[in-house]
């Protein structure tokens, strides 16, 4: 019993030890920063999360929480399967924690033991989904919302063509998307497939899913303009992509907490953008780079 007590208390520092082994050894000689990741355990985890009751999201990768430590600071949890091997998760946080953009939220640390989760940092401020659909938030108003769809284009773009590897398994669902005290937006959901198998089925799907990126993309600016974060394949608003923005009355489009407060040609834009990137399903001559170029010189008074 003393044994196995000893070694599980050991565990945290030898995980840190291979993850620093393995940083030194994959690091990249232009940018060699790694962030210093904090053990979290168990115990603390479990009394941050409720007992694993705040749930923000639930999706096949695993179920994301929202964590308060005793010192007050705020994190966003992932759980990651432990059907992964455990080098497989190493190579998760070395990847993870050499992501470093205003966009993206930075890895604060990770808990392992009979489950394994990664641990990010979040703010008070809650996720975007949040602020659109809860009545005593103050609204988003116009410019709020035309900055968060160019911080999400900018954390894309990054993803895209400055990882290496580039990252395409991101989750742009407006409860992944939480928001500072400046309401800048922050990425919470980003996987880099580092299992082998899971990194040649993401090399197969990339094309695919570059259009689901793009089609997500549309569906949060639509989520943005018209404050309705259930936007799907039933819904009436999808009628808005098979029509001309020019034959839509704003009026029933733009969400009520805006009120006449919006630049009427900068919507018309939004939505042309939004129609444009939730229709070029299979087409290679558009992607989220000719998105994060053209809006901020679409909406360069912002």
């Amino acid at each position: 019993m003393a044994k196995s007590q000893i070694r599980t208390s050991r565990s945290p520092l030898i995980l840190k030890l291979k993850f620093l082994l393995l940083a030194w050894l994959h690091r990249d000689r232009r940018n060699s920063r790694v962030q210093i990741l904090e053990h979290i355990s168990y115990r603390d985890l479990k009394s941050a999360t409720d007992g694993f009751r705040r749930i923000i999201t639930v999706d096949p990768q695993g179920t994301t929480y929202e964590a308060k430590f005793q010192d007050g600071s705020l994190s966003v949890v992932r759980e990651v399967m432990v059907n992964q091997g455990v080098e497989v998760f190493y190579k998760e946080m070395l990847c993870l924690a050499r992501l470093h953009h205003r966009h993206i939220v930075a890895l604060r640390g990770y808990s392992v033991g009979h489950r394994r989760f990664l641990i990010f940092k979040g703010t008070a401020h809650g996720s975007l989904k949040e602020h659109l659909n809860d009545p005593l938030r103050t609204p988003l108003n116009w410019r709020n919302r035309v900055q968060i769809a160019i911080g999400v284009a900018a954390a894309l773009e990054y993803l895209h063509r400055f990882c290496d590897p580039p990252i395409s398994s991101v989750s742009i669902s407006s409860s992944d998307i939480i928001l500072d005290e400046k309401l800048t937006p922050k990425l919470s959901n980003i996987s880099c497939h580092c299992s082998e198998s899971l990194r040649v089925k993401a090399i197969e799907q990339s094309k695919e899913r570059k259009d689901l990126i793009l089609h997500q993309f549309g569906t949060l600016m639509l989520e943005l303009i018209t404050g309705q974060s259930s936007i799907n394949e039933s819904t009436d608003l999808m009628q808005l992509i098979d029509e001309s923005p020019l034959n839509i009355s704003m009026d029933n489009l733009i969400d009520p907490d805006l009120g006449n407060n919006y630049n009427f040609k900068e919507l018309r834009s939004l939505l042309s953008l939004a129609r444009l990137c939730m229709k070029t399903k299979n087409k290679s001559t558009f992607s989220i780079s000719h998105v994060f170029l053209y809006l901020p010189k679409a909406f360069d008074k912002t």
